[in-house]
């Protein structure tokens, strides 16, 4: 489990075909410090298990499946992720449970820069919808946000310019597609009322 606070970002130096998927290998300095091998890491708010480590990089694979759901098939050498290690039960609950299992991808439509921060708006299938609320949590390549607004096939998101300087968010274009968790707790929230229902 995560908390979408994203420790640092790594940088991709290696992608190798692995049958249907990648192995994926990040550079990378803070998460090192207790990462080993079989260790959980988020990289873009996608859970992976650590297969490689040396002194300052580790592999992950991905396989198949993962690839269809995120955007971690498009990745690029020399591309920058997020990193995240997993919580610690005696840390503070930063941000929100996230648990690395992304639910789909969206499309960044719009970037507004205003005074002091970014405004950001981004598409997403319509089903999704009901995962959604006003001022509620969504985990957008793995980095904790609140919603700011919400359309029938959008949301925009308000980035501080310490988040906007400390995660990819940076690198982000119009056209870009980012990788969406949304809040695990309206999801136990519909299995219950469907339950109820049955």
């Amino acid at each position: 489990m995560f908390t979408g606070l994203v420790e640092e970002t790594g940088k991709l130096i290696d992608k190798q075909k692995k049958g249907d998927g990648y192995q994926f290998t990040f550079i990378a300095q803070k998460v090192m410090d207790d990462l080993s091998i079989g260790s959980s890491i988020s990289v873009n708010g996608v859970c992976l298990t650590v297969v490689k480590k040396k002194r300052n990089s580790f592999s992950v694979d991905a396989i198949e499946e993962t690839l269809k759901k995120t955007n971690l098939g498009s990745l690029s050498v020399a591309d920058k992720v997020n990193l995240e290690r997993p919580l610690k039960s005696d840390e503070r609950l930063g941000g929100h449970f996230v648990l690395g299992h992304v639910d789909t991808t969206g499309k960044v439509v719009k970037i507004q820069e205003l005074s002091h921060s970014h405004f950001v708006t981004i598409s997403f299938p319509k089903r999704f919808k009901k995962y959604l609320i006003y001022v509620g949590s969504v985990a957008i390549d793995g980095v904790s946000m609140t919603v700011a607004e919400l359309g029938e096939k959008t949301f925009s998101v308000g980035i501080i310019p310490h988040t906007w300087k400390e995660t990819i968010f940076s690198t982000k274009k119009v056209g870009s597609t980012v990788n969406l968790e949304f809040d695990v707790l309206g999801k136990y929230v519909e299995r219950i009322m469907k339950g109820q229902n049955a």
